[in-house]
């Protein structure tokens, strides 16, 4: 099996959708020192590109990894922590910023923990979300692009660790490398 990758949403779309969002945010939190959690790895390039943009003159960032992909395309369901925060969260206001909302369970299971560290508030911004895929209900404020059931990647969101440094959003194609 071989993988073309066909893109789905281009770089300028990208780069104008967080610019976007990016006034939103620094809107709401205007005055309020704002604190962003990377969901690592893939939310590393959103999370640069929105962080360079956000207006906040108390802006803070921390990241954490966590993992229940493995090597394929499906979540395996069991939510691994692989790497913590560094700083507490107790007052703070969170926003965490994640590269993709799928099923909901990993978010789900992630906020659910993080709100027990007392922060004052605790929001999601996400890149994608893929409502139809929805298995868990995660509240969303802050979302660039609705998105198909489709395994994507680029703009770091990855297929076994590849083509995170694509600079646009592309669907994974698989082809028999027999036919190609």
């Amino acid at each position: 099996m071989r993988e073309r990758i066909k893109e789905l949403i281009s770089e300028e779309s990208i780069e104008r959708r967080i610019r976007e969002l990016a006034a939103q945010i620094s809107c709401d939190y205007k005055g309020r020192p704002l604190h962003l959690i990377c969901i690592l790895k893939g939310g590393a390039v959103f999370l640069c590109e929105l962080a360079k943009r956000i207006q906040n003159e108390g802006l803070t960032m921390d990241f954490m990894s966590v993992s229940s992909y493995g090597s394929g395309t499906e979540s395996s369901g069991i939510v691994r922590i692989v790497k913590d925060l560094d700083e507490p969260l107790m007052g703070r206001e969170v926003l965490i910023v994640e590269d993709i909302i799928d099923t909901g369970s990993t978010l789900n299971h992630l906020r659910k923990l993080l709100l027990e560290r007392g922060p004052r508030s605790l929001e999601i911004c996400t890149l994608l979300d893929k409502p139809s895929r929805r298995l868990q209900d995660v509240p969303v404020r802050y979302s660039c692009f609705k998105i198909p059931d489709r395994f994507v990647v680029g703009y770091g969101l990855d297929y076994d660790q590849r083509y995170r440094n694509l600079p646009y959003i592309g669907v994974v194609e698989f082809q028999d490398s027999e036919n190609s």
